[in-house]
């Protein structure tokens, strides 16, 4: 038995700025609150690594 895995996609519907966390959320099939707190979390030691990360993902991820 074989299951199609769906592409890693930014999110059109689960946004908030950009869908990078909803397109994580929906290819993990897990919520995307996880993957916002975790990007939160990241933004506490200076903001840097948080955003640096979500920026690369922005980019790298294609829109849906």
């Amino acid at each position: 038995m074989t299951t199609q895995r769906q592409a890693l996609r930014r999110s059109r519907q689960n946004r908030v700025v950009a869908g990078v966390c909803g397109g994580l959320a929906e290819f993990f099939g897990i919520s995307s609150f996880w993957f916002r707190l975790a990007f939160l979390i990241a933004l506490i030691p200076g903001g840097v690594p948080g955003i640096l990360i979500y920026l690369v993902m922005m980019m790298i991820m294609p829109s849906d």
